[in-house]
């Protein structure tokens, strides 16, 4: 008999999917040790764990899995000839359309380009201000766990600094989720001037904010400077434009709860979790939190079987972290539709929060 930890390192699984898996009916272990709930799996069933495997790199849906893997152990090649065919069959077509959808956004880019009229970008002027170290320093910290790392996007490689009359926005987003936090600022008197800080600048720079003298920014259209006392970071900003989080921040009003932080915390760890089937993180499906807001304001750690309409499930990793990075000891969870993004809002300060997107549950 193979452990389950085995059988995912061989197989190319997680142990959490083959969890999934295994409660999905479809790849059932042999053998569940009635007291631990630990699963074992037959040697001869690692066939079917690299197999499944591959399917799911392949995108292909629960369903035909099941089906698949079944005509698999009963040697039923033309049922899985015809499974394979046809996802195959999905999946050139879906490319077909991409690509003709593809095709004509290139063209309406091409015109906005050429075209001066046909958008408006924020001016970008020199703006030299003083900044409170401690409330730079936190607002760093706020947004930070929330930028991309994704080298096909490099626009969103690095923190917004948004720098409008007194105040200063922090901007962070990798897509699926979005950071942003604000400071007092003093000595601005120009237009608004927004610049992207790359994201090794911004550790430069958070490095050196830890006095409670007032910090010294200086921004311009492609360099930044950080000084505090007799230290100085600075560096070229990213040549990109951000897009516009405003836009992206108007969500509808949805049912709050306040939670102790440390509490809901532990109850993410240890409470009930699924996987998600429609995303991947570094090529593994990822643990799922649940969550709903009760008619009285509690927030609900929802279990598998639970499948209100109300119910939003969200990265359980990303929401650890956008917890931490809320640094309180109570915050303010917002749900709005299940295609709404979370917020996670401070009691105190609301224009400091973060924002998960939302993941479709499997039916």
């Amino acid at each position: 008999m193979r452990s389950i930890g085995e059988m995912a390192r061989d197989g190319g699984l997680s142990v959490s999917a083959l969890r999934f898996y295994d409660r999905a009916g479809v790849l059932v272990p042999a053998w569940v040790d009635p007291v631990s709930g630990y699963r074992w799996y037959e040697p001869e069933q690692l066939e079917e764990v690299r197999l499944l495997a591959r399917l799911r790199r392949a995108g292909m849906p629960l369903a035909d899995i099941r089906l698949v893997l079944a005509g698999w152990a009963g040697a039923d090649t033309d049922l899985v000839r015809g499974l394979l065919q046809a996802h195959l069959r999905r999946l050139e077509l879906g490319l077909s359309d991409a690509r003709s959808e593809f095709s004509t956004l290139r063209a309406l880019l091409d015109h906005r380009e050429t075209d001066p009229m046909s958008s408006l970008h924020t001016a970008t002027a020199t703006a030299r201000l003083s900044v409170p170290t401690p409330e730079l320093a936190a607002a760093l910290d706020t947004v930070r766990f929330a930028a991309s790392t994704d080298a096909e996007l490099p626009m969103l490689g690095g923190i917004l600094f948004d720098v409008e009359g007194e105040e200063l926005h922090l901007v962070a987003t990798d897509r699926y989720r979005m950071a942003v936090a604000r400071t007092r600022t003093a000595g601005n008197g120009g237009p608004r001037t927004q610049v992207v800080v790359p994201l090794p600048l911004a550790d430069a720079m958070r490095a050196l904010l830890t006095g409670e003298k007032p910090a010294q920014l200086e921004v311009d259209s492609d360099r930044v400077s950080l000084e505090t006392g007799h230290r100085q970071t600075s560096g070229q900003t990213l040549g990109h434009e951000f897009p516009d989080y405003r836009r992206l921040v108007q969500l509808p009003s949805g049912r709050r709860a306040h939670v102790d932080t440390a509490a809901f915390r532990q109850a993410l760890e240890t409470g009930p979790v699924r996987v998600s089937e429609t995303r991947e993180q570094n090529g593994e499906p990822y643990d799922l939190s649940v969550l709903r807001v009760a008619e009285n304001g509690t927030m609900i750690l929802c279990d598998d079987g639970d499948d209100d309409q109300n119910n939003v499930a969200v990265n359980r990793e990303f929401l650890l972290h956008a917890l931490t990075a809320g640094a309180r000891d109570e915050l303010i969870l917002e749900l709005g539709a299940p295609t709404a993004p979370l917020a996670i809002r401070r009691p105190d300060d609301e224009g400091a929060f973060s924002l998960l997107m939302p993941v479709r549950l499997e039916n």
